[in-house]
């Protein structure tokens, strides 16, 4: 396994040993779980080299997030990729500074429309022109043919897919299932903030998402007059909806995937979770 932290070596191991290779991309901002490795495993299976950027990205946190307090865990990252099987074709770029990524003057921001208005754009504002910004940037700096992402942040993907679409951005992307503890929470960096007990309550977003989904095929109105009272009874839902996967709007009769989606807050611990289903 290979570690670069600036951008002239990233440049040069591109040139000389990636140019004839099929490269992977699975972006990061560390502190690594299985939901990351399992995405690591995935492009190692599907291409010859495998980029893993590490790098916490100050564009998408607000004003009022956890950007200073994200874990930055780099020593324990590497540990974990250089223990996978075919380590030896991940190279790892962990930017040394921000810099590398935003090169002093930086101040172009890119931001995709309409699909920003629902679940977590309405609540961070900011958010996702932060993330398609630092998307863009590990997309060029790394050449990479395809990305792989989890299903986890389902409305990121939906709008990272828009952007390469409406700039004709020559790499494919791949969605990955959520990796989930045993009792259904999905793995997330965030996880660590809470206490065991929070971690056991917090297993009830995935089931009022299920239950959801379930009434749903059952009977569409009752779904969402169920979805209203789960709203008002607990406080801690930031959002509960279900939406057309497509257009994150209202599901209608062009509905063809269902999201069931939630945010839910757990002390200072914001968490979020997805469920997709075809109807």
């Amino acid at each position: 396994m290979k570690l670069v932290t600036t951008k002239s070596e990233l440049d040069k191991v591109i040139n000389t040993e990636h140019s004839e290779l099929s490269v992977g991309l699975v972006p990061t901002m560390g502190n690594l779980h299985l939901g990351h490795l399992s995405l690591v495993k995935t492009s190692l299976s599907k291409t010859q080299r495998t980029i893993v950027t590490i790098f916490v990205n100050p564009k998408q946190f607000g004003e009022n997030e956890d950007f200073g307090k994200y874990p930055r865990t780099l020593e324990q990252d590497l540990k974990k990729l250089n223990a996978l099987p075919q380590s030896e074709n991940i190279l790892v770029f962990a930017p040394q500074s921000e810099r590398e990524i935003y090169p002093e003057g930086f101040s172009t921001t890119i931001e995709v429309s309409g699909l920003d208005h629902a679940l977590c754009g309405l609540h961070r504002p900011g958010h996702f022109k932060g993330v398609t910004t630092v998307v863009y940037q590990l997309f060029k700096l790394t050449n990479a043919h395809l990305a792989f992402f989890g299903q986890k942040d389902y409305q990121q993907f939906r709008v990272i897919e828009k952007m390469v679409q409406d700039l004709s951005l020559p790499i494919n992307l791949s969605m990955e299932p959520i990796v989930r503890e045993k009792s259904g929470l999905a793995l997330s960096s965030r996880n660590q903030y809470m206490s065991p007990a929070q971690k056991e309550e917090a297993s009830l977003i995935f089931k009022t998402l299920s239950q959801l989904k379930e009434s749903f095929l059952e009977n569409p109105d009752k779904a969402m007059a169920s979805r209203e009272r789960l709203l008002f009874a607990e406080p801690r839902w930031q959002y509960l909806e279900i939406l057309d996967a497509h257009s994150l709007k209202e599901v209608s009769e062009q509905t063809s995937k269902v999201l069931v989606a939630g945010a839910f807050t757990m002390g200072d611990t914001r968490l979020i979770d997805n469920i997709l289903f075809r109807i």
